[in-house]
């Protein structure tokens, strides 16, 4: 009897916890490498919202033959528009924001910042396959941008 009382719970447990898989598999939230496999973003939820920030970076440190004088330092946010930003640091900068879910694999309403060049875009993101997160940076309309093709941390 009790070997039958364990199988029936270990059914149950196996029937429930299949659909909280399949609905991950949709998730944007997660750890994603960007396009150039330089950083990774953490995706998180916030309230109703979707932001995400870089949690690792490949080159946290200026390199030796930095031309800013800046070799071995860790890496800003040096092209920030805002001057009282320009010395945090990367890691942990929140470059997602404002994302919210309009279709079943649709994000949108957000901004995109990037750190190369200190300027904020709107954004979409769109989850392609389970591990491809399309990223569709733009100015006024999403015909005027591009689109980074971003992968799930295995």
């Amino acid at each position: 009897m009790k070997r039958f009382f364990h199988a029936i719970l270990l059914l149950l447990l196996v029937a429930f916890s299949a659909p909280a898989a399949a609905a991950d598999a949709g998730s944007l939230s997660g750890l994603w490498w960007n396009d150039e496999k330089s950083a990774q973003i953490e995706i998180y939820r916030t309230g109703d919202r979707y932001a995400g920030k870089i949690v690792f970076m490949k080159e946290p440190v200026y390199p030796g033959d930095d031309a800013m004088g800046m070799a071995g330092q860790t890496k800003i946010d040096r092209h920030n528009p805002d001057p009282r930003k320009r010395s945090q640091p990367l890691m942990g900068l929140q470059i997602l924001d404002g994302f919210r879910q309009t279709g079943d694999r649709v994000w949108e309403d957000g901004h995109i910042y990037n750190p190369k060049n200190g300027k904020t875009y709107r954004c979409k993101m769109t989850l392609e396959k389970q591990d491809t997160l399309a990223v569709r940076g733009f100015i006024g309309i999403s015909l005027l941008g591009r689109t980074a093709t971003w992968t799930r941390v295995k």
